[in-house]
């Protein structure tokens, strides 16, 4: 009976739209119930797959300059010279206007697209009967393990003292880029890190520090040219705390 209650809130759950309040419970749900688990990950993987294959349809650059094309070719009728003196000023407005409108969505659809695909590499990686490929709380075995694996190297806190253990890391992928994903742990909670080469593409548009996004608190930011993001439903102030640690390793 419980499952069926918590089944029923997995899709809001993996589209990010479920209440901080219901996200914690449920992700300590799966870690003890393959059942919920193997049905969250299900509904992340078709939710990817959908993603991609709507890419497929996207129009080319070569279709949308046909098009402006197209439009511009269009006759225009005369007016006067007036209505020209008061048109053309109202038009710059308009297009200004326009194109802030549409840089602003777009950097947000941007953010959102990177928000939503972290937090579904977070979501596979609890649900998954594997979530790490490396098992080790030692930074020095982590560290060494992603060698040759990804293009570039990084340094790995010391957690003594600290509520943090490490679990381990895996490769992972986000817009085709290769990086590190590693796992820590607080208070039976997990929390995800990943580490990527700061490229200038999308990930870039993101501002750095904290947020909440897709059911999760995140922070972000850039350091010797990477680009770091810490992912989890535990608290701002532990997602800052464990931010804290990495940063200090550089």
């Amino acid at each position: 009976m419980a499952c069926e209650a918590w089944r029923a809130k997995l899709d809001t759950y993996v589209d990010g739209e479920l209440a901080p309040v219901d996200a914690g419970p449920l992700s300590t749900h799966m870690r003890g119930c393959a059942a919920c688990a193997t049905d969250a990950l299900q509904r992340v993987q078709m939710k990817r797959s959908v993603a991609m294959a709507g890419k497929r349809f996207e129009p080319s650059a070569e279709l949308r300059a046909k098009i402006m094309k197209s439009v511009a070719a269009k006759p225009r009728r005369e007016i006067g010279w007036v209505w020209k003196i008061v048109a053309v000023p109202a038009v710059l407005v308009l297009i200004a206007s326009i194109g802030v409108n549409w840089y602003a969505g777009r950097a947000n659809t941007r953010r959102q697209h990177v928000y939503s695909e972290l937090a579904d590499l977070h979501v596979m990686a609890l649900a998954s009967a594997t979530p790490v490929d490396v098992i080790s709380t030692d930074r020095h075995t982590v560290k060494p393990w992603f060698q040759g694996k990804i293009p570039f190297s990084f340094n790995l806190p010391e957690l003594q003292g600290s509520d943090f253990t490490l679990l381990g890391g895996r490769v992972t992928y986000l817009s085709q880029t290769p990086g590190a994903h590693l796992i820590y742990q607080i208070r039976k909670h997990d929390v995800s890190v990943f580490i990527f080469q700061d490229r200038g593409d999308e990930k870039a548009s993101l501002a750095s520090g904290p947020v909440h996004a897709v059911s999760f608190n995140v922070e972000n930011w850039t350091q010797n040219g990477l680009r770091y993001f810490v992912v989890g439903d535990v608290s701002a102030g532990d997602i800052q705390a464990l931010s804290k640690l990495l940063r200090s390793a550089g």
